[in-house]
């Protein structure tokens, strides 16, 4: 075994995965595993995804940077490689649990390993029941879905199809007990049509980050006081309105209407003040 590669077993699990009634016996760690005090979202979704399902991963997860969440999802292409990406941009942690072992060999897909590299890079784990060096096949994928779900205080689902996996893992999500949540698509979409399926169940809809938060327990910071503070500028109360969801740089420049020299010395002032943390070009209230 991998000197980098660790066992699990159940003394070792995140408390959540515990419960679950076919919780796995061990597992196979790459990384570090997150605090177990933070609310862990599940992110699923097509792998096919449309450019709606992308924007919808950026503005949903971007809402939760700052935020005590770390974002579980399956390494997979779409929206689960969509997810891991948005959690690293966003300074989240992220844990992917792959439809295979966890030797660099199998590791599925193989288009997604620089992925999986960041994400061990940058804090987060790679999380597998299987044997290190399994190749990833039909039976492995609803075996690991239960895994992301079982670790995971809420589920979000973002596009499924019809017949989708990502269904099974929203069934496992009302199976256990947990919350799950479901962004709403176009009614004329295929990949909307097994969403739309738990929302008519009942579901509840997923539109904005602050629906996330809620589920999740968490208060949603509020920008409403920076008005009644007297030690800012009406341009660093602008700055701070405007990021209540984090932004780009660039965002930032093109809705304050202002120079872009201007504007970059606002933001470095109000960082040095540590009114604001910019990081990877994401500016997001300190």
């Amino acid at each position: 075994m991998a000197d980098d590669l660790k066992q699990l077993f159940p003394s070792d699990f995140p408390p959540l995965l515990r419960e679950i009634p076919d919780a796995p016996k061990r597992l196979y760690l790459r990384g570090e595993l997150p605090s177990a005090d933070k609310k862990w979202l599940a992110v699923v979704g097509s792998r096919a995804c449309t450019p709606y399902g992308r924007q919808a991963v950026e503005y949903l997860i971007g809402g939760l940077a700052g935020y005590p969440v770390v974002i579980v999802s399956g390494l997979a292409y779409g929206i689960d490689a969509e997810a891991h990406k948005a959690a690293l941009k966003y300074g989240l942690q992220t844990v992917a649990v792959p439809g295979s072992g966890l030797d660099w060999n199998v590791l599925y897909p193989k288009a997604n390993h620089g992925l999986a590299r960041e994400i061990l890079a940058r804090g987060g784990a790679l999380l597998s029941e299987e044997e290190p060096e399994t190749a990833a096949a039909d039976w492995t994928f609803p075996k690991r879905n239960r895994i992301m779900v079982g670790l995971s205080h809420a589920t979000l689902v973002i596009e499924a199809k019809e017949k989708s996996g990502s269904l099974i893992t929203a069934k496992l999500a009302t199976e256990y007990n947990r919350d799950l949540l479901i962004v709403p698509g176009s009614i004329f979409s295929e990949s909307s049509k097994g969403t739309h399926q738990f929302l008519r169940l009942g579901a509840q809809a997923a539109t904005s980050p602050a629906d996330i938060l809620q589920t999740l327990g968490l208060e949603e910071r509020t920008s409403a006081a920076l008005e009644l503070r007297t030690d800012l500028s009406e341009s660093e109360i602008r700055v701070l309105h405007l990021i209540a969801s984090p932004l780009s740089r660039d965002e930032l420049i093109r809705a304050l209407e202002l120079p872009t020299t201007e504007v970059n010395v606002l933001l470095s002032t109000m960082e040095l003040k540590g009114l604001i943390v910019e990081s990877l070009g994401v500016v997001r209230g300190a």
